[in-house]
């Protein structure tokens, strides 16, 4: 991402920051919806994502249908598990901010070889691998391939994902 990257991040980062913050998981109303897009597989991951996550991925795929319409189940899904790669980070907010702070003045290379060891740094290296992480856990769950692909692709530049451009923009903008 770089110091750069990050400045650009801000306003979506301090709305994570501050939303996280808040107590509770999605309604109860919400929690239905989202389970109902998902497949079995995809239900056990959801439901081990903490409320702040869950209650941010709700929010991105009611934006998604809310430009799409009555979207393809896989699509759903995907704007729903985009970020179940951070279950392996073990990070809470605070850390993830730590997280985020560092990742963006460390050099791909290092983060990726600081996933495999422990500690902190090794919870950041997971935090920042989490694309590649969620892609495994979902492909394990029997997720669709769109699915899997966008865990994999979201945090791409738009000019490497392989997937359809339109959802791709439209999942992308839904998660600013």
């Amino acid at each position: 991402m770089g110091l750069w990257g990050l400045v650009g991040r801000l306003p979506h980062l301090a709305r994570r920051f501050f939303g996280s913050l808040r107590s509770g998981g999605p309604s109860a109303a919400d929690t239905m919806w989202a389970e109902s897009h998902l497949v079995p597989g995809e239900v056990a991951l959801w439901r081990q994502l903490s409320n702040a996550d869950q209650r941010h991925l709700v929010k991105v795929a009611r934006n998604v249908v809310g430009v799409l319409g009555e979207a393809e189940r896989p699509v759903v899904a995907a704007a729903l598990l985009h970020d179940v790669g951070k279950l392996g980070c073990g990070l809470g907010t605070f850390g993830r901010v730590a997280a985020t702070l560092i990742i963006a003045v460390t050099r791909r290379e290092t983060l990726e070889a600081w996933s495999r060891g422990g500690g902190f740094r090794g919870r950041a290296g997971r935090y920042f691998c989490h694309p590649e992480s969620g892609a495994v856990l979902l492909e394990a769950a029997d997720s669709d391939a769109f699915t899997v692909t966008w865990a994999r692709e979201h945090q791409m530049s738009s000019s490497r994902w392989s997937v359809d451009r339109g959802l791709a923009e439209v999942l992308a903008g839904a998660d600013r």
